[in-house]
């Protein structure tokens, strides 16, 4: 990693699904920062530092009056951009009282927010997510808020579905995974992990969706973009019927979507989903994927988050860098050398808007 800290501040960050912001107060940590998120009467988020200029009481303890956040120890007023608008017994107010206001996006049924440098923040390079909330694509999602395990942890868990095989034994797991080879490509920004498994016999979870007997040619196709999202492109079609050359029509399609946010240097926000292109008129359906039940009642996701945690346990006790690898490796290794450039970008002061941040020195 470059430097001490493990992720980049200009990036845009999933902060909470939209459904969730409301006209309250939340509260969350993101990228080390305290920020509370509220939405104005006109539907607008407003993303503010959660600590009082007065004492620093976090304002997410106060309360909302119209658009303005009343702090709940003195009764400092401050409005959406973080400018105080009233201080107790005092009719002069201190031009310096204010809040630090972040950048914020709506898009992709998720609220994003920049925690870095504010004259970088456009809209234009939220990160392609857009399976989460265009047709055909349907799914509900989750979150796993305050994931007890650094951010990247999550990254190495979804560029190398090897551990399918002996995490997710029951449902999505085969060992065809393990016998068959994979191709990486990269660019600045993505890397893109692919492997086929041609004439298999489907997956318990996989055999269920097709709904028909006989072998698979089954795909895995994984993107990354830097730092926060992965999005995997998987199914299986009957064996033959032409997926690996574009037609899926003999088969079944979903992505499995990941936004990644940063807490702290040993906790992240995971918010997922599973979106389907068949059955999409199925809401049934879409709850038993949501929960994504294998044998033990345990599901898919639940899995992932009890390996992730005890190896951030893992870690923290027995600390030494870097990890072993292994060829599996090679997509989060890509990943990772990605966000590093990001971080080592910004470390130069060479991130200028509209261009790909790492690129400056290479």
């Amino acid at each position: 990693m470059s430097g001490t800290r493990s992720f980049p501040l200009n990036a845009w960050y999933a902060a909470a699904w939209d459904y969730e912001i409301k006209r309250d107060l939340t509260a969350r940590t993101i990228c080390d920062k305290d920020v509370v998120l509220y939405r104005r009467n006109d539907g607008q988020v407003v993303v503010l530092e959660d600590a009082c200029w007065h004492r620093l009481l976090p304002l997410s303890l106060g309360h909302l009056k119209g658009d303005e956040v009343v702090c709940g120890y003195h009764g400092l007023v401050f409005n959406p951009a973080g400018r105080c608008t009233f201080m107790p017994a005092q009719e002069t107010i201190n031009p310096s009282a204010c809040v630090r206001a972040f950048p914020v996006v709506e898009k992709y049924r998720l609220i994003w927010v920049w925690m870095g440098d504010p004259a970088l923040a456009d809209p234009d390079r939220v990160p392609d997510f857009h399976w989460n909330s265009d047709l055909p694509w349907v799914g509900e999602g989750g979150t796993f808020y305050k994931l007890q395990c650094n951010y990247r942890l999550v990254i190495d868990n979804l560029m190398d579905l090897t551990h399918e095989t002996y995490v997710h034994v029951g449902s999505i797991g085969d060992e065809a995974i393990t016998r068959n080879p994979f191709e990486v490509t990269h660019t600045d920004r993505k890397v893109t992990v692919a492997r086929w498994m041609e004439d298999i016999e489907p997956p318990p979870f996989w055999a269920r969706m097709l709904g028909r007997p006989g072998h698979v040619d089954r795909w895995q196709i994984i993107h990354f973009e830097a730092p926060c999202v992965v999005a995997g492109d998987v199914g299986v079609a009957l064996t033959g019927t032409g997926a690996r050359q574009g037609d899926r029509s003999q088969g079944v399609n979903g992505f499995f979507l990941a936004a990644i946010t940063p807490e702290t240097a040993t906790s992240c926000h995971y918010f997922w989903n599973f979106v389907r292109s068949f059955r999409t008129d199925d809401p049934a359906l879409t709850k038993s994927l949501n929960l994504a039940h294998v044998n033990n009642g345990q599901g898919v996701y639940d899995q992932d988050h009890d390996v992730l945690e005890a190896q951030q346990r893992a870690i923290s006790k027995n600390p030494r860098q870097p990890f072993y690898n292994l060829n599996i490796d090679a997509g989060s290794l890509w990943a990772h050398r990605l966000i590093d450039r990001l971080i080592a970008a910004e470390q130069r002061g060479q991130t200028p808007a509209g261009t790909s941040p790492g690129l400056a020195a290479e």
